[in-house]
């Protein structure tokens, strides 16, 4: 069954916010149009997968209903959460983020 995914503000401002620095930090329009498109085919990938992935192991985050789901191709993953037939992404973070500390 495919769920609805629902990405927050807050998880597009962080993606936004990656985007904005490999774009002009790091100087590469490749860089963050592969992301993007990453992004993009991860939200549709979560669409179908929503039910076979796992409550995270942080008791905190476990508590709260979140489930993971890693970028396809990069090492970004969303935090989100299910509410009834939605899939919502409150959070994008780099694999090297303390995310634990900050969604909670």
């Amino acid at each position: 069954m495919g769920y609805n995914v629902t990405v927050t503000e807050d998880a597009e401002n962080e993606l936004n916010n990656y985007i904005q620095y490999l774009l002009f930090e790091k100087k590469s329009e490749q860089a963050a149009g592969s992301l993007l498109d990453d992004f993009e085919e991860t939200v549709r990938v979560l669409s179908d997968v929503v039910g076979s992935l796992k409550l995270c192991e942080n008791p905190r985050l476990k508590e709260q209903g979140y489930k993971r789901m890693n970028f396809l191709r990069h090492r970004y993953f969303m935090l989100f959460r299910l509410e009834r037939n939605d899939a919502v992404v409150d959070a994008i973070f780099h694999e090297l983020q303390d995310y634990e500390n900050k969604i909670v």
